[in-house]
């Protein structure tokens, strides 16, 4: 597999990409561990992150977020996925780049279908739709930047985006990338 740790995979992507469901899969496949960065914040902070973000705010959410990713970093081998907004903090995105980073790429149509868009997403209170348009567009372009590959999941199975994610990272069979 191509990238700088070839015993990590990161997946990023917005509410609905299929991060968790897809990493629980590709770890599987592979034999490795899986971890959410989203676990870890509720896990350390004994609540949800929904209620983190009623309770303490955005802010005190992407600072846990951000400390949650830095230490996963540093010690899981394995795939990980990573809160859609991780990646906007400057911090976490140096220490993205270069590594093995999959976008797991999903319009709103699927994303919606797939969670929702409200359950459980304090940022997308008011008209689901239109926030996540524009989280969105926002967060596009810092995916796509921080991506080693894109694998798109609309109309498409779980395990189908785990088979993409996988051809993806392989180097072609004749050795020329």
């Amino acid at each position: 597999m191509s990238g700088a740790d070839p015993e990590l995979i990161i997946l990023v992507g917005p509410p609905g990409a299929g991060k968790s469901t897809v990493g629980r899969l590709l770890a599987e496949r592979l034999g490795w561990e899986f971890r959410d960065t989203d676990v870890d914040v509720e896990v350390a902070a004994g609540r949800t992150v929904a209620e983190i973000f009623v309770d303490e705010g955005e802010a005190a959410f992407r600072a846990l977020e951000a400390a949650a990713v830095e230490e996963a970093l540093d010690s899981h081998r394995g795939v990980l996925a990573v809160g859609g907004g991780a990646v906007l903090d400057p911090r976490t995105r140096v220490r993205l780049a270069g590594r093995t980073v999959v976008f797991l790429d999903v319009g709103p149509a699927d994303a919606a279908a797939r969670v929702g868009l409200n359950r459980d997403r304090p940022l997308l209170i008011g008209n689901p739709r239109a926030q996540w348009v524009r989280l969105m567009g926002e967060r596009r372009p810092v995916y796509e930047a921080l991506a080693t590959v894109t694998v798109p999941t609309d109309g498409t199975d779980p395990a189908s985006v785990t088979d993409a994610v996988l051809a993806a990272l392989e180097p072609p069979e004749d050795g020329r990338g």
